[in-house]
């Protein structure tokens, strides 16, 4: 990411960049820097974009060896083109190319192992956009805020990202929302991301295995019936429940020796998330965990087999997970 920041504002380029990862943000952030400083403001003259699988790769080459007009560079983005999952001659082409054509190219994934990831991997520039640490995504939100004239205490910028889904472009699209409805006051508020924010149902789940784990069973169940209303069905939020707790059991039974990148990676799970869970594993044994995972089972078993109606079975299975958090009650 630093060798990318610098070319950008060195405007001095490499012949070939790979932009590719988990964070779309980031990566079309990143994307449309890099094309405004290729094109130096000029028009979109000596400019061409590919999208999609199945490129004629004959009228790249023709593009490419095109010099370009009133300006320093030619920029080719090819964009979601599956050639770094498969075999193609792209890279032969390119080293035979003006030095004034940049090529750019944005994926989801790639192959490491790949012929063309390998020679922009040393001829060029490759940079994965991965997933923000907890504290530089809560730096995001003060600073994106702060932009806008905006403050967020600490405490508030943790509870709106545990409300919205932890990719940077939603959270981004939260800030716009919050921005305007916080218009004329400085700081954004508790009050403000419940008016406004989308729900994470995720974030849900958690607030209500807290309440669970303190025993407010008023609140649990006020929890579930905001799901219902959110028109969360019955079945989904039992999938989710079980989920969680397998979640929660993997990371009560992780070795301390992990990193929270590599425990998240290993869990399938946002890194930003593994704090959450970690937090939230303190609260339950490991015995209230395989007990509440079980009694998933057991009611998914009742759904499928009639003897039991989803709401209320999901209700009684709420019920019962206070009772199993109380201390000695499992």
């Amino acid at each position: 990411m630093k060798r990318l920041k610098e070319d950008i504002r060195n405007h001095s380029f490499h012949s070939a960049y790979l932009l590719y990862g988990e964070e779309d943000y980031l990566v079309r952030l990143y994307r449309d820097q890099l094309k405004m400083a290729v094109l130096d403001g000029q028009d979109e003259m000596n400019y061409t974009s590919y999208q999609g699988d199945g490129i004629d790769l004959s009228e790249v080459r023709e593009m490419a060896q095109t010099l370009p007009f009133f300006g320093e560079y030619r920029l080719i983005l090819m964009e979601d083109t599956r050639l770094f999952k498969k075999a193609n001659q792209l890279s032969d082409m390119i080293s035979g190319f003006p030095e004034t054509t940049i090529f750019l190219f944005v994926e989801k994934e790639v192959d490491k192992r790949n012929k063309l990831y390998k020679y922009v991997q040393k001829n060029g520039l490759s940079v994965e956009m991965s997933a923000m640490s907890p504290g530089d995504t809560k730096q995001f939100v003060a600073v994106e805020l702060q932009k806008a004239g905006k403050k967020i205490r600490e405490s508030t910028a943790d509870y709106l990202l545990e409300q919205v889904d932890n990719s940077l472009l939603n959270i981004w699209n939260e800030l716009e929302k919050l921005i305007a409805y916080a218009y004329g006051r400085e700081e954004v508020t508790r009050a403000d991301i419940d008016a406004v924010c989308s729900v994470q149902v995720t974030g849900q789940i958690f607030k209500m295995l807290d309440a669970v784990a303190g025993g407010k069973k008023q609140e649990t169940m006020k929890l579930y019936h905001d799901l219902l209303q959110l028109k969360e069905s019955p079945a989904s939020i039992l999938y989710l429940l079980s989920r969680h707790f397998r979640i929660l059991l993997q990371v009560k039974s992780a070795s301390g020796n992990l990193t929270r990148q590599d425990l998240a990676k290993k869990l399938g799970i946002p890194p930003f998330s593994v704090g959450k869970y970690q937090t939230q594993c303190k609260h339950f044994s490991k015995e209230q965990l395989k007990d509440m995972f079980t009694a998933c089972a057991d009611t998914d078993y009742d759904f499928k087999q009639g003897n039991i109606q989803d709401q209320i079975g999901v209700e009684l299975l709420l019920v019962d997970f206070i009772h199993l958090s109380a201390p000695g009650g499992n």
